[in-house]
């Protein structure tokens, strides 16, 4: 069992030890990609750290409840991660699509909203958009994600179809949401952020921990901090890169990539209370 890694704010600080005293009444939530997964080039070959997932099932029982909150598809990061038929994770929730979409381990149910117009016409214009520039297109259903990691300038392409690609979301009612060399056109209304509160709200959290990677996690770190104020102690973690300095500037807590993220569950894990036998 290794150490705690200490929070840097005072908040954070108060996060952690209340979530140490109370886990019943604690939530853990995370992001996907980056956080519980190393980002790959391939999004369909993205596969959690190998201590992600035992370090979920073991805060499964631990805690209030534990989530997955993620920009892809439910179904998909549920198929990717593996979390389907374990038992142990029976409690874990996963709310794809930014929160529009909802998996629950305990029921195998999945929830989805209805398909947006929008994104079906930007769908259509999206081949001729990207031309030559070696972008490919992650198509989500409900939502698209121009990745740019394997063009031969990641950089230069990512510059490139940011203009383009927030006028095509301006013309069909999107939102473009950018990320690590990534630009995802989805339906408005949704982000981590209102995903997180809701489930604070749902499940009567008093303390919370949060763990993101990405531009699309600063929306879970507000929250965090909003819900501070009403009371709900809160740590915000960051699964650390050389890629996204901003969300590093507002977390609570950073570790190495995944790897430090299924450490330091793992060794929360082991601070808690062993599940009740009934």
């Amino acid at each position: 069992m290794g150490s705690l890694p200490v929070p840097t704010t005072d908040a954070g600080r108060a996060g952690l030890a209340a979530l140490l005293r109370s886990p019943e009444r604690a939530l853990i939530a995370a992001d996907f990609d980056g956080t519980l997964a190393p980002i790959v080039p391939d999004p369909e070959q993205a596969r959690p750290h190998p201590g992600a997932v035992p370090a979920l099932a073991a805060l499964a029982g631990r805690v209030a409840a534990v989530a997955i909150v993620t920009g892809r598809p439910a179904e998909v990061a549920v198929r990717l991660g593996g979390f389907a038929g374990h038992p142990e994770l029976a409690g874990l929730v996963v709310l794809g699509a930014y929160g529009a979409e909802r998996w629950e381990a305990a029921t195998g149910r999945l929830t989805t909203p209805p398909p947006h117009a929008g994104v079906a016409a930007a769908r259509e214009e999206l081949p001729g958009l990207l031309g030559g520039s070696g972008a490919s297109v992650e198509d989500k259903g409900n939502a698209l994600a121009v990745h740019t990691r394997r063009a031969p300038d990641p950089a230069g392409a990512f510059a490139a179809l940011r203009a383009p690609m927030t006028d095509l979301a301006a013309r069909h009612g999107l939102t473009l949401e950018p990320g690590r060399f990534v630009l995802e056109l989805r339906p408005p209304g949704m982000d981590k952020g209102a995903a997180l509160t809701a489930l604070v709200r749902e499940t009567g959290a008093e303390a919370l921990l949060y763990a993101g990677d990405d531009l699309g996690d600063l929306a879970a770190f507000e929250a965090v901090a909003g819900l501070r104020e009403s009371g709900v102690a809160g740590l915000r973690v960051c699964s650390g890169s050389a890629e996204v300095a901003e969300l590093a500037s507002a977390a609570d807590l950073t570790v190495d990539g995944p790897g430090g993220v299924a450490a330091l569950l793992t060794d929360l894990a082991a601070r808690l209370p062993p599940p009740s036998a009934d």
